[in-house]
């Protein structure tokens, strides 16, 4: 009876969408799901609405009001121009950029939204085609406007595309304005109050001027070009894997002094269906398979990528015996983050209100790396809308020296309150330059900051779930870790747990509670051992799976401990999966 009611929901739903406010190509789609037999499509097209999440709206492309089509990208912008009009409605002119990635329909989404900004009477600054997304931040703030919108949908598979909305700080939008969009999206009844005709004279187009400033203020990060300069030769394969930073990253490692830049020529080709890759994500090998390759026939000291809006960053290191080793995203903020707090002390650039940020998710490596140097450490939610208000909450009192988090995303300046590929990858082939300025590469480089302040092994683990059976099995899958959450974790006993969702903090000995100070609750668990081991678990805001993040600690006293604290790590880390019964 339940499926019956459900179909017959999204059947009337759906209905709706076959009138002529509709375009035709959509009409046909919803009229196929209709006459299917297999109502599948027909559910999980319509089951409900796209909604912001940790970065805005995502979701599969094609017909239905959970999908991104031109009328769910019209609904968010309409209401998004109806909320800009209230909240900055004492000023003369209001204004927006617009700016989108190298996905199947990312320009044809632009142009939409920059029309309907444009019939709304709201100034709309165009890029005059793709580009990173952390450059849409810079040029919110560059520009002085009051907020902007990225058509992408990041590292996800080609099927997918997104809408990342951003407030005149140039951070993704946050609480209350997040949720105040939705209400005036909801409060838009039919297509016909979304003002599609565009007015071209509000609309001007932005690109290479912006491109400049963006370099200009990257350069300005360099904390070592006596280093590079020794070291520019430094063999660096680069690839964007068919993505934004083939725009920008060639030309900022080049600013930075470096002259032996290596391109992958198969992935430097923009698309949309991204050929050479099953995944545009960095952080999964067989992305990374033709930059190794690469650096394999060239001898490569290093290899770094961009994921397709150029906001996360890949790393491979040459080790001592000439092999390349991926590493991820929580060693990249280490050594970033190392790098950056070690340079501005041998600098004399120290003050005393410096501090660093990094998410409740990545390695506690970090926190021992700061309060060891002296630095404050914040912890914040995952997503760097998160890390930006730690940044908006510290202006004018507090110097920002990096932030990062586990999913290989960095953001080196405050000029731009999104995570940089852009800025991070710069600061990285930087760093190895530094680094061979002290005798060692990017390896003996990252197990030096394992000799001095603890080893630590992570593993991040997904479970894909799918459609509305899939959201509804994350759903019990977190009620039922609440409910029976597990004692021991590899044979050692759970001393704390954390809950967002209620702000709790469980002392398991005592059974003693406080409260987090967090600006908003979130559906996030953390589990801690007796041990150092650290679980957290979180559904994802932007994609359908459930997600385990793993973090266990080791002893390494000399390098040549490495490969056994990494043996001993990995088998703790299949141990706990089996705990957790998601092997």
């Amino acid at each position: 009876m339940e499926n019956e009611e459900l179909i017959k929901t999204v059947t009337d739903k759906a209905m709706v969408w076959l009138g002529d406010a509709y375009d035709e190509d959509i009409r046909q789609d919803v009229k196929r799901m209709l006459d299917s037999d297999d109502k599948t499509d027909l559910i999980d097209s319509f089951y409900r609405d796209l909604e912001f999440g940790t970065g805005g709206l995502r979701g599969i492309m094609g017909a239905g009001s959970n999908r991104m089509n031109k009328y769910t990208v019209g609904a968010a912008t309409q209401g998004l121009a109806n909320y800009l009009k209230v909240a900055f409605k004492d000023l003369p002119e209001i204004s927006v950029v617009v700016g989108h990635d190298v996905r199947n329909n990312s320009r044809k989404f632009a142009e939409i939204v920059a029309d309907i900004f444009s019939a709304n009477g709201i100034k709309v600054y165009l890029f005059d085609d793709f580009r990173p997304t952390p450059e849409l931040s810079f040029a919110i703030r560059e520009l002085g406007c009051q907020s902007g919108v990225n058509i992408t949908a990041s590292h996800n598979p080609k099927e997918y595309n997104g809408y990342k909305a951003y407030w005149s700080d140039g951070a993704q939008i946050i609480s209350p304005h997040d949720t105040n969009i939705i209400d005036y999206v909801n409060q838009i009844k039919g297509v016909e109050e979304i003002h599609f005709e565009g007015d071209k004279s509000k609309i001007q187009i932005i690109g290479e001027e912006i491109d400049s400033k963006f370099l200009s203020a990257i350069k300005e990060l360099q904390l070592s070009p006596d280093a590079v300069k020794q070291y520019n030769d430094l063999k660096i394969v680069y690839t964007p894997i068919h993505g934004t930073g083939v725009k920008l990253i060639p030309q900022s490692l080049r600013n930075y002094g470096f002259t032996n830049i290596i391109n992958v020529p198969e992935q430097d080709i923009t698309s949309g269906d991204f050929p050479t890759v099953a995944s545009p994500n960095p952080e999964v090998p067989s992305a990374m398979a033709m930059a190794i390759e690469k650096a394999k026939e060239v001898k490569a000291d290093l290899i770094l990528a961009s994921d397709p809006d150029a906001d996360r960053i890949g790393c491979v290191l040459r080790n001592d015996d000439g092999q390349y080793v991926l590493i991820n995203g929580n060693q990249i903020v280490m050594i970033l983050l190392n790098y950056i707090m070690t340079r501005n002390k041998e600098l004399g650039k120290i003050t005393g209100n410096e501090y660093i940020v990094k998410t409740i998710v990545t390695t506690e490596t970090i926190k021992e790396i700061a309060d060891q140097n002296g630095f404050k450490m914040y912890d914040c939610y995952t997503g760097f809308k998160w890390i930006a208000a730690v940044i908006r909450d510290n202006e004018g009192t507090g110097r920002y020296l990096g932030g990062g988090e586990e999913s290989y995303g960095f953001l080196a300046e405050d000029f731009c309150r999104d995570k940089d590929a852009v800025s991070a990858i710069s600061l990285m082939a930087e760093a190895l330059a530094w680094a061979k300025t002290k005798g060692m590469n990017f390896l003996q480089m990252l197990q030096d900051i394992y000799i001095k302040y603890g080893f630590s092994r992570e593993a991040g683990i997904s479970l894909v779930r799918t459609g509305k059976s899939g959201a509804e099995e994350i759903v019990e899958i977190m009620k039922g870790l609440r409910k029976n959450p597990p004692t021991h974790l590899a044979g050692s006993p759970i001393t704390l747990i954390k809950d967002y969702a209620d702000l709790n903090i469980t002392d398991i000995a005592t059974g003693n509670r406080t409260k987090m100070d967090m600006p908003t609750t979130s559906n996030v668990l953390q589990y801690f051992t007796a041990d150092g081991t650290k679980v957290s678990v979180r559904p994802s805001g932007t994609e359908p799976k459930i997600k385990f993040y793993v973090e266990v600690k080791g002893h390494m006293e000399t390098a040549a401990d490495y490969d056994k604290a990494i043996e001993a790590a990995d088998a703790k880390i299949e141990a706990i999966k089996k705990d957790l019964g998601i092997e």
